[in-house]
């Protein structure tokens, strides 16, 4: 049975076929690292910023697509791909330098949409007026990096910002037929699962989509100095599917989940150890979801 609704089904209810996102470098930073805000980043993330599997950004936005079609060329041939600004903050530039890089990406033709990680602090009237005239070329998603509604914990993880920015620059997406998803991460530092379900259940409420991601304590990360220091645990698998489990059944049934677990470079994993092999996790929480009869939005409403 269907327990929830994943992008996968979402692409091919779009476009009756299989579409594959290609990660693209645009070579920004962020507030966060720039000290605009701070220097330090995020404290639980990599120098990378989430980048690890992106192609340098020296090389041009036409070629790096071309490279990530490449790397996958024997999973697919519907030729179809969303291409995907991942590392740091990717509307984090001046409206000239994003304006030729978002159009450079949807100028090719098996370039069927745009998603754009970044920051809610990130996106200035500017920089919105230019999304919503590129969403009308093709189709834009912004990937928020919110992370927790908590604000002590939003304070530990350094993220820089309030939650009512978020709220705001939802509002404003959404206004310009700009589809929003959502960041979450399980298993911060403090959070108990009750925190965590709290954060699904907010953002179930206006985001269109969600990612919801393990905690990953990564080499030369400020979170992995706290780890290593026996300040916090991690979630073991069994942990983290509970909290999955419920966290499905809380989100309403029209917000596309795009991720129930993530990927940590190999080579920087520090902990949960588990969470390396991805296709055991999977596996683990499939079982679980049918063994509990899981349906996505079936405590939507038991809770006013």
């Amino acid at each position: 049975m269907k327990h929830y609704y994943s992008l996968n089904d979402y692409y091919k209810n779009k476009y009756g076929k299989k579409v594959y996102k290609l990660s693209i470098n645009g070579g920004m930073t962020c507030p966060n690292r720039d000290g605009t805000i701070d220097t330090r980043g995020c404290i639980f993330c990599s120098k990378g910023g989430s980048g690890e599997f992106s192609t340098p950004p020296c090389i041009s936005i036409s070629r790096q697509i071309d490279l990530a079609k490449d790397r996958i060329k024997n999973k697919t041939k519907d030729n179809l791909y969303v291409a995907y600004f991942q590392p740091y903050s990717n509307t984090y530039g001046s409206v000239e330098y994003l304006e030729k890089i978002f159009t450079e990406a949807i100028s090719k033709d098996e370039v069927a949409e745009l998603s754009i990680a970044t920051r809610p602090d990130c996106i200035d009237d500017n920089i919105l007026n230019l999304l919503a005239r590129l969403n009308k070329i093709k189709p834009i998603t912004i990937e928020l990096g919110l992370q927790t509604i908590q604000e002590n914990t939003a304070k530990y993880i350094r993220r820089g910002y309030e939650l009512n920015v978020y709220d705001e620059i939802v509002e404003k997406l959404h206004r310009v037929n700009i589809n929003v998803v959502t960041h979450v991460i399980l298993g911060l530092p403090y959070e108990t699962k009750e925190m965590m379900l709290e954060t699904v259940k907010y953002v179930g409420k206006i985001t269109d989509g969600i990612k919801l991601q393990l905690l990953h304590i990564l080499k030369d990360t400020d979170l992995a100095k706290e780890y290593f220091d026996k300040k916090f645990d991690v979630l073991t698998l069994e942990e983290y599917t509970d909290i999955i489990c419920d966290a499905i059944e809380y989100l309403p049934k029209n917000v596309v989940v795009h991720r129930i677990t993530g990927d940590g470079d190999k080579k920087l994993l520090i902990a949960p150890m588990w969470s390396g092999d991805k296709k055991n996790v999977l596996n683990y929480i499939n079982k679980e979801l049918d063994r509990r009869n899981i349906v996505q939005g079936s405590k939507v409403n038991i809770e006013k």
